[in-house]
């Protein structure tokens, strides 16, 4: 049997093992260019991307780099968030090309789930994030230029079967296409051998967002569904022209972007941030500033909080090497101490909140 359909047979059968209930109170959807609750009023998720899952069974070592029970999360909220970005691996999801079994599959399935069910627990919505990807027979450590078709389809008809009941979640189908055009990012294409370091792959073909939103969709599951641009999801310029058919309209656009040297959204990236944002909604799924500082960041969120635009700080995770240098980091460990950048972005967060409460 070829290896893309032994994959989708185990996806499918991965997804029917459980699927967690909607968390009471979360419900979240689309309509127009806002997020909405259960009572459609309208939501923006402010929120950190808690980094590890993505990595950490793939090196062997674990489900998670670091804490994530209930004073972890309570850590979390104490910054004033209502949602978390939980980065997965495709391989240890599905268990396939050489990840330890011990944290692979049906363990690796279970770990997440009782994540996603303490995060729901306390009140947070959750973005479910295919971080990395890798051909067949590669094993998924790098981002690569587009996810692949021969697993990350199958991928997404495990999760979402998986998650089909939980409306407190958002799927971000891949989450830094780059080195490609708009139209491979449609509709796929055979991309050459490239990359450097974790990035470095083979000549494959990659799955285009109309795919993974057809994947999604053919379980049944109505998630509102995020989509990065592409150059690392910096550039939104051709989003609303190659805009995929999602039949129940719940499409939402992803930007990345990091202050100083990294990736900063200037003018013509906000021209484009913004005119995506009249139409549907932005969601930041990584927010950042190289620097230490947070001068970058306090000025974006206001630009952001001005048009309702989401955002996650990148990242909440203290993984030795990890500073507001490299990474950056949010946190200098798991009770909630901010690096230089953090401390802009959690009082930003607080603010908002006080205000929110009058």
């Amino acid at each position: 049997m070829a290896r893309a359909l032994r994959i989708v047979i185990f996806a499918l059968c991965a997804g029917a093992i459980s699927s967690p209930a909607s968390a009471s109170g979360l419900g979240l959807s689309v309509s127009g260019n806002h997020l909405v609750d259960e009572s459609g009023q309208p939501v923006r998720l402010l929120g950190v991307s808690r980094s590890g899952s993505e990595y950490a069974c793939a090196e062997g070592f674990g489900f998670f780099d670091g804490p994530t029970g209930t004073r972890s999360i309570r850590a979390m909220k104490k910054w004033g968030i209502n949602a978390v970005r939980v980065p997965l691996n495709p391989d240890c999801w599905l268990g396939t090309d050489g990840v330890k079994a011990r944290f692979a599959g049906a363990a690796y399935r279970a770990a997440i789930d009782g994540f996603v069910a303490r995060l729901n627990r306390a009140g947070l919505y959750v973005v479910i994030d295919e971080h990395v990807a890798a051909p067949a027979a590669f094993p998924a450590r790098g981002i690569i230029p587009m996810p692949d078709a021969d697993s990350s389809p199958a991928f997404w008809i495990s999760v979402a079967s998986h998650f089909a009941a939980n409306h407190s979640l958002v799927f971000d189908l891949y989450n830094e296409p780059h080195d490609v055009g708009w139209d491979c990012w449609l509709a796929g294409c055979d991309l050459p051998a490239g990359g450097r370091f974790s990035e470095r792959h083979p000549a494959y073909r990659a799955a285009g967002m109309q795919q993974l939103v057809d994947s999604v969709r053919s379980t049944g599951a109505i998630q509102p569904l995020m989509l990065g641009g592409v150059d690392y999801s910096r550039d939104l310029s051709g989003w609303l022209a190659h805009m995929p058919v999602d039949p129940l309209g719940q499409l939402v656009a992803s930007e990345h972007n990091y202050g100083h040297h990294l990736a900063p959204c200037l003018r013509g990236c906000k021209a484009a941030v913004a005119a995506v944002a009249a139409r549907i909604p932005v969601v930041v799924g990584e927010l950042g500033q190289t620097d230490c500082r947070h001068d970058y960041i306090d000025k974006w969120m206001r630009w952001a909080d001005r048009r309702g635009i989401s955002y996650f700080g990148w990242a909440w995770d203290a993984k030795g090497g990890w500073t507001c240098h490299a990474g950056p980091s949010l946190i200098q460990n798991y009770r909630g101490k901010p690096t230089g950048f953090g401390v802009g972005f959690r009082d930003h967060l607080l603010k908002l909140r006080r205000h929110a409460r009058g």
